[in-house]
């Protein structure tokens, strides 16, 4: 999945340039928009989770290294990495967050556990509803019920890209009502 990441986005318009040759010719133009308004959203959602992440780092790297704890910043940076995956990445990293500061004691780990529900909630019910419906333009709840539908159905990779795909749906739907509203207008 990284590495398809990478290839799209190294050449985008390689890619593009191919779904438009598999359209018929008469709908080139309309998948050719569509296409750019996919485009446009998850490059909006890519940045949007890229803050996000960033500010599960510093939270975490900051609030480890306050309580003490050894290897703070790479804990950070996996924390950060982890918050790619809705809800699951943060319980995964804070767990691994508070395994780690059982080394420095009971009382580390105490802390540690309490600044992971901190930094969960905070990116769990603050960020990621937030920022992603400014960058998605999709009520919270929505993103919410979305992201249960598909990890229900596909685990934890339905959790990771259910933003994305329900920004892509989004997308089709309102350009396909467009037309629909084109059509209706000319009719009248």
């Amino acid at each position: 999945v990284l590495f398809l990441g990478l290839a799209f986005a190294a050449q985008p318009h390689v890619y593009r340039n191919g779904l438009l040759q598999l359209a018929p010719a008469k709908y080139r133009a309309d998948v050719a928009a569509v296409v750019d308004r996919i485009d446009d959203t998850l490059e909006r959602w890519l940045i949007a989770q890229m803050i996000t992440m960033a500010a599960v780092f510093l939270v975490t790297w900051i609030g480890l290294t306050l309580i003490g704890i050894q290897s703070a910043f790479i804990l950070g940076i996996q924390a950060g990495l982890l918050a790619f995956i809705p809800t699951v990445g943060a319980l995964i990293g804070g767990l691994i967050i508070v395994l780690a500061s059982l080394a420095s004691g009971w009382v580390a780990a105490a802390s540690a556990a309490v600044l992971f529900l901190g930094v969960h909630a905070m990116e769990s019910y603050v960020l990621t509803p937030i920022i992603q419906r400014q960058a998605l333009d999709i009520p919270p709840a929505t993103l919410f019920a979305f992201q249960i539908l598909l990890g229900v159905v596909f685990g934890l990779w339905g959790l990771a890209l259910a933003l994305p795909l329900i920004a892509i749906v989004k997308v089709v739907i309102g350009y396909l009502r467009e037309d629909e509203d084109v059509v209706e207008s000319a009719a009248v």
